[in-house]
């Protein structure tokens, strides 16, 4: 079956999401998201693109951004191919690390852009992760208090103060935008699985325990199992394959 078209922005303006392969993680400590956004930054310098928002979270990252010199496509590609290799270099791993591609989403104008902004930069307490806006580290939501040289603020507040832009990401909103499916949550937060897979597994990172011996690999998922972790939680922490981790 052919990929659908994607969707064209009269704007420019894209709310743009990568996911991780099978909802793996993505960012497995501080050093990989400050080289996605290091990557970020020198990738606009060469494409000139405007960049309002971002959010990194473990698995999938959203960004807001308009195109100009370059059309989406070869932004993301410029952006995507260089964290690939970076990444998998560290990890000793090969292949793909994001799923499908990228996906995105046309805004046309100011209502919508308002909604993808606030959207995104709630992400992290939608998610749980933490309670305030301004308590998660890898989202520009500060950077709207000082210039970082990455995002570009003075389209959103333009529209608004800073005391408004501060209300509204604050503000719960009832609008969805594109994201990943909401994964149930179980027994164990993310952060308390990894610590449990580190424990059990003695890996560092999904890439870690992907390269493990597979009746040894096989053993660890079961291990974790018993202690209560989800079969989709397992799956997208260590890696391994859903149908895989079910089965055993």
């Amino acid at each position: 079956m052919s990929r659908k078209a994607r969707e064209k922005s009269t704007s420019g303006i894209y709310h743009v999401m990568l996911r991780g392969i099978n909802h793996q993680q993505i960012f497995e400590e501080a050093e990989d998201y400050d080289k996605f956004l290091s990557i970020v930054k020198e990738c606009k310098a060469v494409s000139k693109f405007e960049l309002y928002a971002y959010c990194l979270m473990g698995n999938h990252i959203h960004l807001l951004l308009k195109e100009s010199d370059e059309p989406l496509e070869i932004i993301m590609k410029r952006l995507v191919v260089r964290f690939v290799y970076w990444y998998n270099i560290k990890y000793q791993r090969v292949g793909h690390l994001f799923q499908d591609g990228f996906k995105s989403e046309p805004v046309e104008d100011w209502g919508y852009f308002s909604t993808a902004l606030v959207y995104i930069h709630q992400n992290p307490v939608k998610a749980r992760i933490c309670k305030r806006v301004e308590d998660y580290a890898y989202s520009s939501y500060g950077c709207y208090a000082y210039e970082d040289g990455v995002i570009d603020v003075s389209y959103a507040l333009k529209h608004w103060s800073y005391e408004e832009f501060v209300r509204k990401n604050h503000r719960e909103i009832a609008a969805k935008c594109m994201d990943i499916e909401a994964v149930p949550r179980r027994g164990y937060t993310d952060e308390q699985a990894k610590v449990l897979i580190k424990k059990i597994a003695e890996c560092e990172s999904a890439s870690d325990f992907q390269r493990l011996e597979i009746k040894k690999r096989d053993r660890f998922v079961e291990k974790l199992k018993e202690k209560g972790l989800s079969i989709r939680q397992i799956s997208r922490l260590t890696g391994v394959s859903f149908n895989i981790v079910r089965k055993l």
